[in-house]
């Protein structure tokens, strides 16, 4: 399927135009879905060219769109991976049903009994769960830092990581969720070309970027070896599908392609469409929903019963955090979090008076979301583990959407009125 597109395209163009060729779909303006869970063959022989190009990476069938079994990989994720991988700046995309099925393949792929991780904290509480919960279970160890703007704190965390084995990977969540907490990409990056040259194996750095984005930050041309995205979240961008991707080196997105393949978690054609469909309109929703972050964030800062708010473009010139953010991102996003003056019961009292915002999980979608991640999104991380990632009983996490701004903080007003 041939889906050229001109480099010197904007991401705009990018998300409506890269990954679909009308030629191959009857001159079809929009991607058709390729609703079959198999692929018929034009001869034997053409059978075992399409298996050895799929499993070998050789052969006549090398780059032509011959397709086996929909678990394998079908015409709408090859339409979807071309794009992600377009608006990352990367050679390749793996796309996956959910965004920890895409970290769970790169934790199975790259780490083996003895080996160790790094991660940034706070991270996504599955994200957590899966270095300190399952992978241990595989003997693997871990270790975190949770200033990702100070080279000290990154290198203690690798140094206790390499003390139990070869480090393999060091995952950063920037800006991380709930609390927007930066890390500085290119250093990590740089830490990682340190360790490879002492030890002779250099740790993959694996950036999740789903709090700003393919729109607002591409950690790809920071260095970074894998961008992973939750696909749910803004590409999706209504809270009606679930996927995950990752972009990178083909060389290092293979391997993923693979491994998918054993786990059965691929995206389906169906969600595969949805997604193509949403991907067009992302910069739109985005720029809605930041310029109405802002207001709302500013809003926010000027109540009295708001002890702190976490809201990047409120970052203080001339701190390390405000230079990071000034060099690795494009703009604030839409998502931060706050405390209400008090705590838990304090919490509670203003989410219960909501009557506009949706109080759910998740994040990136048309709608405003607000979340109380302590007994939600990272319930099952530990109290030490939360404090520590800057996570309190009184933390809101806000996902702004699209909606009229004057309507949203009239319904934030008037849920401030019970504290």
């Amino acid at each position: 399927m041939s889906a050229a597109h001109d480099p010197r395209w904007r991401a705009e163009t990018l998300a409506v135009r890269a990954g679909y060729d009308p030629a191959s779909a009857s001159n079809a303006a929009k991607p058709p879905i390729y609703m079959t869970s198999t692929f018929a063959y034009a001869s034997a022989r053409q059978a075992k060219d399409i298996h050895e190009a799929y499993f070998e990476g050789t052969g006549p069938e090398v780059g032509r769109p011959g397709h086996i079994y929909a678990r394998l990989g079908h015409p709408g994720l090859d339409m979807v991976e071309l794009r992600l991988a377009a608006l990352d700046g990367a050679e390749a995309a793996a796309v996956f049903n959910s965004g920890m099925a895409t970290h769970s393949a790169i934790a199975l792929a790259h780490l083996r009994p003895g080996d160790s991780v790094v991660f940034s904290r706070p991270i996504y509480g599955g994200t957590n769960g899966l270095y300190t919960g399952m992978m241990p279970g595989f003997g693997v160890g871990h270790a975190e830092f949770t200033d990702g703007c100070d080279r000290s704190s990154v290198e203690a965390a690798v140094t206790e990581a390499l003390a139990h084995g070869p480090l393999k990977l060091i995952v950063i969540e920037t800006p991380a969720n709930p609390t927007a907490a930066i890390v500085d990409i290119a250093l990590v990056v740089d830490i990682a070309d340190t360790v490879g040259a002492r030890s002779g194996t250099r740790p993959l750095v694996v950036v999740d970027n789903t709090l700003l984005g393919p729109s607002m930050q591409r950690p790809i041309e920071l260095g970074a070896d894998l961008c992973m995205t939750s696909l749910t979240k803004y590409c999706g961008g209504h809270s009606d599908l679930m996927a995950g991707g990752v972009s990178g080196r083909e060389a290092l997105v293979a391997p993923l392609r693979l491994l998918r393949t054993t786990l059965g978690s691929h995206l389906d054609p169906y969600t595969s469409w949805l997604l193509l469909r949403s991907m067009e309109t992302v910069h739109l929703r985005v720029e809605r929903a930041m310029d109405n972050a802002r207001k709302v964030a500013e809003f926010l800062r000027e109540s009295p019963k708001i002890a702190g708010i976490t809201y990047l473009g409120f970052l203080a010139e001339g701190t390390p955090q405000r230079a990071v953010y000034d060099r690795q991102c494009k703009a604030a996003g839409s998502t931060f979090s706050f405390a209400v003056t008090g705590g838990e019961a304090e919490a509670f009292r203003f989410l219960d008076r909501l009557r506009l915002l949706r109080f759910a999980v998740s994040l990136g979608g048309s709608e405003t979301l607000i979340t109380h991640p302590a007994t939600t999104t990272h319930y099952a991380i530990s109290s030490e583990e939360r404090a520590a990632g800057g996570i309190t009983p009184a933390t809101l996490r806000l996902s702004v959407g699209i909606e009229h701004v004057d309507d949203l903080i009239a319904d934030l007003a008037q849920a401030l009125e019970a504290l």
